[in-house]
């Protein structure tokens, strides 16, 4: 491999970000490009994992009132700055797919069942889609999609009721316009529940300024609370406090510890809570909110178009001579990710990839992902990583048939 060009190495030089890849455990000689699936592993949330398990060990029950019980809301209040929402507008629990459930729920209703149609988007990440149907199974409205591409004022009227839309495609990497879309939803008598799985850590996220009343979200992306750690919903205050919510569980009742027989929902974020969570996810998760008080989102997300920019660049002669489509959005249009397509190879190429220590991500069909996140990527790892991806294209590693297995998760 050829050595670092000064450019780049200078590029890292000035590199406000820079200092944080400090604050990782990163393994030695991976170059990690997969953040928009997982996100690194702080050393703080080790740390902190490590002493909740021994808070377990010692206090035992005791934990829950020394602050486990009420994560969710001191969590949620330290990840909203990140997204624009106010103190007391997230709750952190459960995950996307049980969080948009909630929010169907909830928003129908106070819509009085009056509109028929719940609305979701074609080339979405299907656990979207999949939970708009499963509501809408059980709760007897419709279900209709909007077509990739089509043109979302094209199929809103007076039946649509809720429009479940991702911020940045997990595919493309395509970012919608949060507030020219809301504005559209609303202006049509329907409201809008915002994904942020791809755009809340990659990308400034301005709920408050777009109009955005609910939203969902996953931390275990870009804001690298762990495997499985858990995911938040946002509600405006001005639409807080006016119904249940239809996952009605015991950590979101008024008085949980009255052990009364009938429901009755807390008040505020609250009650979108369902039942006992685990200390020992919110852990880590804690630590890496606390890391990212400190980060300048203006900043990373100059950083994250330079990334991929960079990669790009490196890459485009090949691509073209290989037959490699790349359908990454233009920088104003896209979140933090850089998306190639070779339908015949290309999970392939990411597994040879992979074997080199340069972990990317492949989603049917054809599609290789490269997340890039500024707090734990240099230029350097990056143009090393286009230089890896060269080598195996140009050489053919990647028809070797050990990279041709087909493993569980892609």
């Amino acid at each position: 491999m050829p050595p670092i060009p000064e450019s780049v190495s200078e590029l890292d030089r000035h590199d406000p970000l820079a200092p944080f890849k400090a604050r990782f455990a990163l393994p030695e000689g991976v170059l990690y490009l997969d953040g928009n699936s997982l996100g690194a592993q702080p050393l703080a949330a080790r740390d902190a994992l490590a002493a909740t398990r021994d808070q377990w060990r010692d206090e035992l029950i005791k934990g829950w009132n020394q602050g486990w019980f009420d994560a969710p809301e001191r969590l949620g209040d330290l990840l909203a700055p990140l997204i624009s929402a106010g103190k007391s507008e997230v709750v952190v629990t459960d995950n996307i797919t049980l969080n948009i459930f909630k929010l169907l729920g909830y928003i129908t209703e106070l819509q009085g069942r009056s509109r028929p149609v719940i609305l979701s988007e074609g080339g979405n990440f299907p656990a979207d889609g999949y939970i708009a149907q499963g509501f809408c199974h059980c709760a007897g409205f419709e279900h209709q999609v909007l077509p990739e591409g089509g043109a979302l004022a094209d199929y809103l009227d007076d039946r649509v009721a809720v429009v479940v839309l991702s911020q940045v495609n997990y595919r493309t990497g395509r970012l919608r316009d949060m507030s020219e879309t809301t504005a559209l939803v609303h202006a049509h008598g329907a409201e809008v529940v915002w994904d942020l799985a791809h755009s809340a850590g990659a990308l400034p996220v301005n709920l408050h300024g777009s109009g955005a009343r609910y939203a969902v979200g996953c931390t275990y992306k870009y804001l690298n609370g762990g495997p499985g750690a858990p995911g938040f919903l946002y509600v405006h205050s001005d639409h807080q406090n006016r119904g249940w919510q239809p996952l009605s569980g015991w950590h979101g009742h008024a008085a949980p510890f009255a052990f009364d027989g009938d429901y009755a929902p807390a008040a505020g974020m609250t009650r979108f809570r369902t039942g006992t969570h685990s200390a020992l996810t919110y852990a880590p998760l804690e630590a890496s909110l606390q890391l990212w008080q400190d980060v300048d989102m203006a900043a990373l997300r100059k950083k994250s178009l330079a990334l991929g920019e960079l990669f790009r660049d490196c890459l485009t002669d090949l691509l073209e001579a290989e037959g490699i489509d790349d359908i990454t959005m233009p920088q104003e249009e896209r979140g933090s990710q850089v998306a190639f397509i070779h339908r015949e190879h290309g999970y392939a190429i990411v597994q040879a990839l992979i074997a080199r220590g340069v972990i990317g991500d492949y989603r049917e069909p054809g599609l290789m992902r490269f997340g890039f996140t500024p707090l734990y990527l240099s230029y350097a790892d990056v143009w090393q990583a286009a230089q890896h991806f060269r080598e195996v294209v140009e050489s053919r590693e990647y028809l070797e048939a050990r990279f041709q297995i087909r493993s569980e998760v892609t």
